[in-house]
């Protein structure tokens, strides 16, 4: 009887690091990180959103490694990161501080992308001597900066208090997500991918999202809540890309073309037709395109941003 051969991993499917380490915060939260591709190649670094981890950025670590070196890590209470009591902007901006002093050389420059709260926490850090050391160009995706919980249209009703309130319980809820059912996809498809989302793309965002902690979920929720990172926005003067779904229920395209008109150095709005808030997982061919170019401009100088408004 002959054994079956191994399947190949899919494009969904975290790869295997080159290695691993942990970068300790400035509070002593210890992170997961993870280093894929050559050591000498020009360094990408990813910043996950809430109830994600790194697995999230499989399809970018998978194409961009041959190339790049592609530096991921797990927010903190995420992924393979222990909770911490300390959950706010400037824990994480800490956390992000740590993870570049641990993985890069002094004075090296990369790309830094952020997925929603991975966003939040580059405009957390904009300001910080670490960050600015490091920080080459970014790329924002599917984020914003404040009034989060009143422009989202998770609940489908007229923008007003209401629709505020119910929001605000229903992303702040404690109650357990549950196993990955049919049910529970198609809940999470409606509140954060695009109707045309392929069904192992919507597979893959529910087993990341539903391994996150509910604990950990919660204290998230209530400092996304109350986010005003405004400020962070305008200390964010690196060359900045900005990329989302038009059909984006918890990050619509108003805050990305508010991030747009308050960054000093702004690339530009890339809007996705179609596409919902997992950009990274539900088009990752352009946001990986994305991250290469501005790579190839700001840290090899290699190649020519393309990126341009509405593209």
């Amino acid at each position: 009887m002959s054994r079956r051969t191994p399947a190949a991993p899919g494009p969904c499917d975290p790869p295997v690091p080159a290695r691993t380490l942990t970068a300790v915060s400035a509070d002593g939260a210890r992170l997961h990180v993870e280093v894929h591709g050559p050591e000498d190649a020009p360094a990408v670094v990813l910043a996950h959103g809430w109830t994600c981890s790194t697995a999230f950025w499989a399809a970018q670590i998978r194409d961009l490694a041959a190339a790049h070196r592609v530096i991921a890590y797990d927010q903190r209470g995420h992924g393979r990161s222990p909770a911490s009591p300390a959950c706010t902007t400037d824990a994480l901006a800490d956390d992000l501080e740590a993870v570049l002093a641990h993985t890069l050389a002094p004075g090296e420059k990369a790309v830094i992308a952020g997925h929603s709260m991975g966003g939040m926490t580059v405009m957390a850090a904009a300001g910080r001597p670490g960050f600015q050391e490091h920080a080459a160009a970014v790329l924002l995706c599917s984020t914003g900066s404040s009034r989060l919980v009143a422009e989202s249209r998770v609940v489908p009703l007229r923008a007003g208090r209401v629709r505020t309130w119910l929001t605000g319980r229903v992303l702040g809820s404690r109650a357990p997500l549950g196993p990955v059912t049919p049910v529970a996809k198609s809940v999470l498809k409606y509140a954060t991918m695009g109707a045309g989302s392929a069904p192992d793309r919507v597979e893959a965002c529910a087993r990341i999202v539903h391994a996150c902690p509910r604990a950990v979920r919660h204290a998230w929720s209530e400092v996304l809540a109350s986010l005003d990172l405004d400020h962070g926005v305008r200390r964010l003067t690196v060359p900045t890309a900005v990329l989302c779904g038009t059909s984006d229920r918890l990050t619509p395209p108003v805050h990305a073309r508010a991030l747009a008109a308050a960054l000093p150095h702004c690339l530009g709005v890339t809007e996705l037709t179609g596409v919902g808030h997992m950009t990274p997982v539900e088009a990752p061919e352009t946001v990986t395109g994305r991250i290469r170019e501005l790579v190839g401009t700001y840290v090899t100088g290699a190649a020519p941003v393309r990126i341009k408004e509405g593209a």
